[in-house]
């Protein structure tokens, strides 16, 4: 009888934790789980390579999400990380010099969220710091007295496409859904309606 219940048991928290996991990999996307900084339009890059000064610089990622560099023309940078911009950079400078060693880093991140809506102060921020939904309505200042803390949307863009997300501030404080309470990423918008 007591492996029966630890069973049901294992179950019960099993059932009850799945939705959660599942939920935030989808939501957050690769990023999240394997922690690496992704380039993002704006960053940037200090590319160094080794022993070729006239190929060292420091480069901003365009709106296209491409950086030119000598030789090599346009590369695209956004998205990648700097260890796979990196090997992408050498085996183009493959053609041109033998085993080439570069370095990429990432020297000013463009890392921002916008809040529009019924907070408190509407704008652009920066996103220093791992960043939760309700800590990002406390930095805009709070809710207004006519916010609708029921009718919260958070816009993100994937792969080109507009991903909204609809969230319910009283549904996370009280426990009912604090899956909702996502993490910012870049460029995200929180609208408080």
């Amino acid at each position: 009888m007591a492996r029966l219940s630890k069973f049901f048991m294992f179950v019960f928290l099993f059932l009850l934790l799945v939705p959660v996991i599942v939920h935030s990999e989808n939501i957050n996307g690769s990023d999240s789980k394997t922690g690496y900084y992704r380039i993002g339009k704006g960053d940037v890059l200090e590319i160094n390579v080794w022993k070729e000064e006239d190929l060292t610089r420091v480069v901003k990622v365009r709106t296209d999400g491409r950086i030119s560099l000598p030789l090599l023309d346009d590369v695209m940078a956004e998205g990648l990380t700097p260890i796979e911009l990196k090997k992408k950079i050498e085996k183009k400078l493959s053609q041109f010099i033998t085993s080439p060693f570069v370095t990429v880093m990432v020297n000013e991140e463009n890392n921002k969220f916008y809040m529009v809506g019924e907070v408190n102060k509407v704008g652009e921020y920066d996103l220093t710091k791992d960043l939760t939904i309700l800590q990002a309505i406390a930095i805009a200042g709070g809710f207004t007295e006519w916010a609708n803390k029921d009718n919260i949307i958070l816009l993100r863009y994937k792969n080109g496409k507009e991903i909204r997300y609809k969230i319910s501030y009283k549904d996370i404080v009280s426990g009912k859904a604090p899956e909702q309470n996502y993490f910012i990423q870049r460029n995200d918008t929180i609208i408080v309606k």
